[in-house]
């Protein structure tokens, strides 16, 4: 089964902006631990103090999920790493010749040297360590350097190799640009040398691609897909959490979800967007208001029968309500299904008022703003009850 690595307490904390205290880093590692996800990354130590701090906090938290931490490939690092009790360490390192040349000022093989170091002295500090090696920027590295620098890693201790579309580079489209080709290249060129680490893949969204790489990468068979909540990250992100799980549930996975704890998903993705300060768009798929809301007339009588007739996911596998919108596109059928959410029924049956009713919405509907059923419907029926009783008056 496919293993899922949440970032959001890393890569997500590189979003512009976004800063999680400790104690909020705990609650989004519980939500993600009830969702089922099986590695946490917190963060890398060696940035500040307070990362530390949180990164053993979860990690004595007594979750299922195992604990990680990201660190540079030095020694220093690894210790800041390991001295937080973390179960899994991410060494990352690039290989490609533009960085290794200009910004490094050294030859491949000085980089191997460095890499093997540090994944040796973390394998000798703790056994049962899962340990990550990533060529940063994998994909826009020469395949032959990510391959020697892959094989080095496995051999000094390295359980996972981890291919990163660091810039959002590829495409599923792309005969040598897919990540399906460079996880299938990479695992088989491995397995040559009898080397079977777990393959896991990073994709960026830059082009907005990411989830399509990951799927991608899923089928060339990767072990490990990394994500976050909001698909937070530097620039665009990274691949969102809640569209890769209901994927994945779809292509191989029972419909219920039970793989994973879905249900938990709107509260989670409701706190990290009040803590993140970062509002979910309407529109986005899955956890958006929107989602799960019908508003064209024809869509809207269709759904009142049979709400597959227009949704292709079920909403309380994701604990969520399908929801109808009132405005322009609306016809009486929704203005009548409205005043029965709302609890009054006895209008549903008053012809003439919900024709009133729906004029009035399709006039309030061109500010361009949405109606709330909750609050702005009670008081448009009260308004078009008075114009009607007073039509009634002065016709009588």
């Amino acid at each position: 089964m496919i293993q899922i690595l949440d970032s959001t307490l890393r890569e997500g904390e590189q979003t512009p902006g976004v800063y999680f205290s400790p104690k909020t880093k705990l609650v989004i590692a519980q939500f993600l631990d009830r969702i089922g996800i099986d590695i946490i990354e917190v963060g890398n130590p060696a940035v500040d103090s307070e990362i530390a701090l949180a990164i053993n906090q979860i990690a004595n938290a007594g979750l299922k999920a195992k604990i990680g931490a990201h660190s540079l490939c030095k020694i220093d690092s690894v210790k800041k790493a390991l001295d937080c009790d973390v179960d899994f360490l991410g060494i990352f390192f690039s290989v490609s010749l533009q960085r290794l040349y200009s910004d490094y000022n050294i030859c491949l093989e000085q980089a191997i040297d460095k890499i093997v170091e540090v994944i040796s002295y973390a394998r000798t500090q703790k056994n049962d360590l899962l340990i990550r090696y990533t060529p940063e920027d994998t994909v826009r590295s020469p395949i032959e350097n990510v391959i020697a620098a892959a094989k080095a890693a496995v051999q000094a201790g390295a359980n996972i190799i981890s291919i990163a579309d660091t810039t959002g580079y590829t495409n599923p489209f792309h005969p040598q640009r897919s990540i399906y080709f460079y996880v299938k290249t990479v695992k088989e060129e491995l397995v040559k040398e009898g080397l079977y680490p777990q393959i896991e893949v990073h994709c960026h969204n830059d082009k907005g691609l990411a989830l399509a790489n990951a799927l991608d990468a899923y089928r060339a068979g990767a072990d490990i897909i990394d994500i976050a909540v909001m698909g937070l990250g530097e620039r665009a992100g990274i691949v969102d959490l809640a569209e890769l799980l209901i994927n994945l549930i779809d292509i191989d996975m029972d419909e219920e979800g039970n793989f994973w704890q879905l249900s938990y998903l709107k509260d989670l993705y409701d706190f990290v967007s009040e803590q993140s300060h970062i509002l979910i768009p309407p529109h986005q798929a899955v956890t958006g208001k929107n989602a799960f809301t019908h508003y064209a007339g024809v869509h809207l009588r269709a759904v009142v029968k049979d709400e597959r007739l227009y949704q292709s996911l079920n909403p309380e596998i994701l604990g969520m309500k399908s929801s109808l919108a009132l405005g322009m596109q609306s016809g009486c059928a929704a203005v009548e299904l409205a005043i029965k959410q709302i609890a009054r029924e006895d209008l549903a049956r008053n012809k003439d008022l919900i024709t009133k009713i729906l004029k009035e919405i399709k006039e309030i509907s061109k500010r361009g703003t949405p109606i709330d059923i909750e609050k702005e419907l009670p008081e448009i029926i009260e308004r078009c009850t008075i114009k009607q009783l007073m039509t009634k008056m002065i016709s009588g």
